[in-house]
């Protein structure tokens, strides 16, 4: 793969500092408290400008997440074997080293980005699309059919719950040392239920 152009870095060193720029003032004031025109501003770029990058404000978190949308299509695309074998590996071994889209992060920024995500309404909707696009990314990979709408649904959904539940306990004081051994046995007990459950010709290799 050819390295990105000089323009091409620009834009992605624009998207990043925007993003980090409001995503700092959102943790500072609450995201209903800060309004567009105070990020373009804090940026030094013109509100047109900033739409042009990030086309809701919602954008501006959320794309600290991006490059986790179409994840779980990636990894099964890229696996050889059983999809559901091949999902419940990638989780795994993001829990062993504390990835935060795990959950299991007690990183000071991380747990304050995932308060932000989370207890932010308009955030949480927003976060639902990007969920839904990865949902049918995967569904993609599997298949394209009903079944594998039905097994991309189940499995984006397992994902997200345990996610969840992990950052639930670490924000509520637990250290990831002790939630570690339950997360991964949880995983293992729902990546186990969905194997059983799916359909034979998504338990065997993926196509």
């Amino acid at each position: 793969m050819s390295e990105p152009g000089l323009r091409e870095r620009k834009k992605q060193r624009m998207y990043e500092t925007v993003s980090d720029i409001a995503v700092r003032l959102f943790l500072e004031r609450g995201f209903d408290a800060v309004s567009v025109a105070e990020v373009a501003a804090a940026a030094e770029i013109s509100k047109p400008t900033l739409f042009r990058y990030f086309p809701a404000k919602e954008d501006l978190v959320l794309y600290r997440i991006a490059d986790h949308e179409g994840e779980a299509a990636r990894v099964v695309a890229g696996a050889e074997g059983a999809a559901v074998e091949a999902l419940r590996r990638h989780f795994v071994a993001g829990l062993e080293r504390g990835d935060p889209v795990t959950g299991l992060s007690d990183r000071p920024d991380v747990l304050a980005f995932h308060a932000l995500l989370y207890g932010t309404p308009a955030l949480v909707a927003r976060a639902h699309t990007h969920q839904e696009r990865s949902e049918a990314a995967l569904a993609e990979v599997l298949g394209g059919d009903l079944d594998a709408r039905l097994a991309a649904g189940q499995i984006m959904a397992v994902l997200r719950v345990l996610a969840l539940e992990n950052w639930r306990r670490i924000a509520a004081g637990e250290r990831v040392a002790d939630v570690r051994p339950a997360a991964v046995a949880a995983a293992e007990r729902a990546f186990g239920w969905l194997a059983a459950g799916l359909p034979p010709h998504l338990q065997g290799e993926t196509r």
